[in-house]
């Protein structure tokens, strides 16, 4: 019954976490494919960068939406370990999508609600960094990669239990490795300062 439990929460937190909100809002009305414009990212930041705010803070609600619905079944199935599985899960499907040709988002705004998940201070302490990362650099880049990495730092720092835990670095390490092109750009000095651009839907 258990191992019956794990493949459930393991399977609906990769569907859900597969429903990309970049992309299905980015065609509505037959805009285009956010992935054809900006960064080619199906995210929040790029949805911003490309259709405005108002689109990247929509996109960002609904994915954050998605992943506590994923967490929430987890937990209530098998506890924290089913929260663990569900939570790993679900990033690896907004990163890899089932439904999009498995090419997604880079996992900062699931990871958001995993740090909640986890402890609401480690949500807190990677929030700030964030913040004040991409704030000081002008790189939303950089504040994302910085914050990936404090999630588990934070979650050690608390000493939360096995299974947060594993969640943590698991969502550290895929955040981090969907920012790679990133971080290679970062070293190179080529990496651009975040601007948002009028939106493509007004023009």
């Amino acid at each position: 019954m258990v191992t019956f439990k794990i493949i459930v929460c393991v399977l609906l937190g990769y569907i859900i976490g597969s429903i990309n909100f970049s992309v299905l809002l980015s065609q509505i009305g037959s805009q285009g494919d956010v992935r054809k414009y900006g960064s080619g990212n199906a995210g929040a930041t790029n949805m911003a960068r490309v259709y405005g705010l108002g689109a990247g803070f929509l996109t960002l609600f609904c994915d954050m939406l998605k992943t506590a619905v994923a967490l929430l079944l987890g937990h209530r199935l098998l506890g924290d370990w089913g929260l663990a599985g569900a939570g790993m899960a679900c990033i690896l499907g907004h990163c890899f999508p089932l439904f999009h040709h498995f090419q997604g988002g880079k996992g900062i705004s699931v990871g958001a609600i995993i740090g909640l998940a986890i402890n609401w201070r480690v949500l807190a302490s990677i929030l700030a960094i964030f913040l004040l990362v991409a704030f000081l650099s002008k790189k939303v880049s950089l504040g994302s990669i910085t914050a990936a990495a404090s999630l588990t730092i934070s979650a050690l720092l608390l000493s939360v239990n096995t299974p947060k835990l594993i969640l943590a670095f698991f969502t550290s390490c895929i955040a981090i490795f969907q920012h790679r092109g990133n971080v290679r750009r970062l070293i190179d000095g080529t990496e651009p300062d975040f601007k948002i651009k009028k939106s493509r839907i007004d023009s």
